[in-house]
């Protein structure tokens, strides 16, 4: 008997418990906010990969309103979370620091937690599987010291150039001697910051608290509304 009973009673809440969650969808309603839209995220604290240690979270705000129909879907300073997935240092010959992201859902208005892909699409430089970074590697600095080089010949031709408004026809004694000494200053600055880059390790990557980053949907979302 007491086993019928418990059975009986198995079976009541089962279809209790069936009927609640079919009258939940039923009056459940979701708007789409589709892929590809772009948000504005502010940072509420700092990460960075010089501190960061992957795992670390972070909590950021929405700083555009997402909207559908003229109906707000998710409202100015809704919560988006996340946390730090790899953290690549900074290295010898100049090798920066790289940071990955992973966004993991943002708070809706009435407490659910949505999950999300985001991908950044502003920073000072992304790699291509989404790495943010600041500098790359021994290369990308000996073209920023060529270009220092060649930006010394040239403003020391210039100044040699320039006497012509004082001293008309003294330009041809000038900027020679003006161009040769900005090659040799320019050749000197190449050759010496590019063996320092050889010992001086890349730029580690900041987000400072207050920092926005615009940042797009991967994939679309659906938000309860009520």
């Amino acid at each position: 008997m007491k086993r019928i009973l418990i059975i009986f009673l198995m079976i009541f809440f089962t279809a209790l418990n069936v009927n609640a969650a079919g009258t939940f969808k039923a009056d459940a309603r979701t708007k789409r906010i589709a892929a590809g839209t772009p948000l504005q995220l502010e940072f509420l604290q700092q990460v960075s990969t010089s501190s960061g240690c992957e795992g670390d979270s972070f909590m950021a705000a929405l700083k555009n309103e997402l909207k559908t129909d003229n109906t707000v879907i998710l409202p100015k300073g809704s919560v988006v979370r996340g946390s730090i997935s790899t953290v690549k240092m900074a290295q010898r010959f100049s090798r920066g620091a790289k940071l990955y992201l992973d966004f993991d859902h943002v708070v809706t208005p009435n407490g659910r937690q949505i999950p999300l892909d985001l991908a950044v699409v502003t920073f000072d430089k992304i790699y291509y599987d989404g790495g943010l970074y600041k500098n790359l590697g021994y290369g990308e600095a000996i073209q920023k010291n060529f270009d220092r080089g060649v930006e010394i010949t040239k403003n020391s031709t210039n100044y040699g150039l320039s006497v012509q408004d004082d001293h008309p026809g003294l330009q041809f004694l000038t900027t020679p001697f003006c161009a040769v000494g900005g090659f040799i200053g320019g050749l000197g600055y190449l050759i010496g910051d590019s063996v320092a880059d050889m010992f001086r390790k890349g730029e580690d990557v900041f987000i400072q608290k207050g920092d926005v980053l615009n940042v797009r949907l991967i994939n679309p979302i659906d938000i309860p509304v009520y």
